[in-house]
């Protein structure tokens, strides 16, 4: 895991686009502070630039550098969670201009999986997690069910979790105004 960890990072770094496992569906990902890595990736995904893509981060005190302000109910929210959750906050900050929402909210889930929390903690920085597929297409559950196009698009495919053909489900996704608004997004 950690030679992948490595070769994964080394892409980033120089701006490259990554297929990896997740602590849901395997994403195409990238350097979430790189404007010319998130327009690959939406240009892989042949996904309009107006939808926004989210970040993993690999702990909650990474949260406070990306969030203007944390709404509190955030935290209640991670730590009763029992399954991934993606949070939709609002006053993205520090991340590519083009992977936040129009109204400069970001989708930031704190991963438990330990090829992703590895890889955003080493690499210090928060990493796109977008689902592998075109856009409007199902996304796959496993790796076997990535389409030829992905693979061949991405700079590096991770080669770790490959043969698994369990099929987990994306996260659920809570979005977050201030005074603790919360509006349900995916169960």
């Amino acid at each position: 895991m950690q030679s992948e960890i490595k070769k994964a990072i080394e892409v980033m770094r120089n701006g490259g686009v990554i297929l990896y496992p997740t602590d849901t569906v395997w994403g195409i990902g990238c350097d979430a502070t790189n404007e010319a890595a998130v327009r690959r990736v939406f240009e892989i995904k042949k996904r309009a630039d107006a939808k926004a893509l989210l970040v993993l981060v690999d702990s909650t005190a990474k949260i406070e550098g990306y969030v203007s302000e944390v709404p509190d109910m955030a935290w209640e929210l991670i730590e009763l969670n029992t399954k991934p959750l993606t949070i939709i906050y609002p006053g993205a900050k520090n991340l590519a201009p083009n992977l936040l929402a129009e109204d400069g909210s970001v989708g930031i889930r704190v991963t438990a999986e330990a090829f992703s929390k590895q890889l955003c903690f080493q690499f210090r920085k928060p990493v796109v997690s977008t689902s592998a597929n075109i856009s409007g297409e199902p996304a796959p559950s496993n790796f076997s069910q990535i389409s030829d196009e992905i693979r061949q698009a991405v700079d590096y495919v991770v080669d770790f979790r490959q043969n698994e053909t369990d099929e987990p489900q994306p996260s659920s996704i809570i979005w977050l105004g201030k005074g603790n608004v919360i509006r349900i997004i995916r169960e």
